[in-house]
């Protein structure tokens, strides 16, 4: 397809990929490459993971879709699963993280309106974060780079200082229905929320009788070496967005919540077309049966640990051009002292792919089946290109 028939939103790479497996992404021209950014954090068991291609093909040839006028057997089982192993009571399907993040905010503005007071609405949010692209999704995130030329920004949403508990707290009024928050952010700069915050929040919301709605979209599915990342605070939300790593790669989203929280939504006051379709949940219960393997969460801590203390000497070595290091489990920070787009051009000249993010970071996102060969093999190149931008500077100094 010609590059003048698309939409011209994205600045792409001049990279086109015709094959992966595992980590590894393989050009059209036959270049390899070490993907450190599985998709945006979305190929959670790599690529072409065999499990997951198995499931995916033999619902291929029984059944796609026939909406959620009838009943879909895989669809009760994964909701079932993520029930056990969540908070949740109640589970709705979408088919990716925006989706998820509506029916969130929907099921808590219904909550309250089905509790006879229809006046909360508002939902406070975090400066820096990143909830989606929809009107509501973008207003929520409160970027101006993303609401920009997109007329009013839709209502109900207030952001606080990234943290600020005293600026929440003066926030909270009679129109507030709940809060949301990324229990680490992605898109911000890899930061994460302590989790003293986290605790303190749910306080927060039972006092003042808010919802408390966490958005695991990008921390979700094992990312940080937890099932879902605020299990590391030991708090529950009422409401929770998830996506990406859920379906390995296939467009897949939820949203869950609590039987209290999810009152409000009966038949027609929500819905999806292809939500929860019988490809998708073939495959977001593949991934289930990898991810809670036993073993496996304890695992991507383990190599979490190992990229972070390797990161941290490459850090030590050239710290005119990486500041810090920070994150969870494989979401991985590089806080950059050089514009990060020169570092990330660099990891992409030692064919390693990584993401950037707010306050000039560089995520590390790799597949949580990453070995340890592999993420050697990728600081050896972070190091070359470290190595290469601090030449690069010495030169032109």
């Amino acid at each position: 397809m010609r590059e003048s028939a698309l939409y011209e939103t994205f600045a792409r790479q001049p990279l086109a990929f015709e094959k992966g497996e595992g980590c590894w992404l393989e050009t059209i021209d036959g270049e390899r490459y070490l993907d450190f950014a599985a998709g945006i954090a979305v190929n959670s068991l790599g690529h072409a993971h065999p499990h997951l291609v198995a499931a995916l093909t033999e619902q291929a040839g029984k059944l796609w879709h026939v909406s959620n006028l009838y009943d879909i057997p895989n669809q009760r089982t994964l909701g079932e699963r993520l029930v056990a192993h969540t908070f949740a009571d109640k589970v709705f399907f979408t088919n990716s993280g925006a989706e998820a993040l509506e029916c969130a905010i929907k099921t808590a503005r219904r909550y309250h309106y089905v509790n006879g007071q229809p006046e909360r609405y508002h939902v406070i949010t975090f400066e820096g974060a990143f909830h989606g692209r929809t009107l509501a999704t973008i207003a929520a995130g409160g970027q101006a780079k993303y609401l920009e030329g997109f007329g009013p920004k839709v209502e109900g949403f207030d952001q606080v200082p990234f943290d600020d508990m005293e600026a929440l707290q003066k926030a909270i009024g009679p129109q507030t229905a709940a809060i949301l928050v990324e229990p680490l952010q992605g898109e911000g700069g890899v930061r994460r929320l302590p989790n003293a915050s986290l605790r303190r929040l749910r306080e927060i919301c039972d006092k003042n009788g808010l919802l408390l709605m966490f958005d695991e979209v990008q921390t979700g599915v094992g990312r940080t070496g937890k099932l879902f990342a605020h299990e590391w605070a030991e708090v529950t939300p009422d409401i929770m967005a998830v996506a990406k790593g859920i379906g390995g790669g296939f467009p897949l989203g939820a949203c869950l919540a609590t039987d209290e929280a999810a009152k409000g939504m009966k038949p027609g006051s929500h819905g999806t077309t292809f939500g929860g379709n019988p490809l998708a949940m073939a495959v977001g219960n593949a991934v289930l049966d990898v991810v809670l393997e036993e073993g496996f969460l304890d695992a991507v801590v383990q190599k979490g640990l190992l990229l972070k203390q390797s990161l941290a000497a490459i850090a030590d070595e050239f710290p005119d051009v990486i500041e810090t290091v920070r994150g969870e489990g494989l979401l991985i920070g590089i806080k950059c002292k050089v514009p990060n787009a020169l570092l990330q051009q660099a990891m992409a000249d030692q064919k390693l792919l990584v993401v950037p993010a707010g306050d000039n970071v560089l995520r590390l996102l790799p597949a949580l089946t990453i070995t340890d060969e592999e993420i050697r093999e990728g600081v050896r190149r972070m190091h070359d290109a470290a190595a290469a931008v601090h030449a690069a500077q010495k030169a032109n100094a």
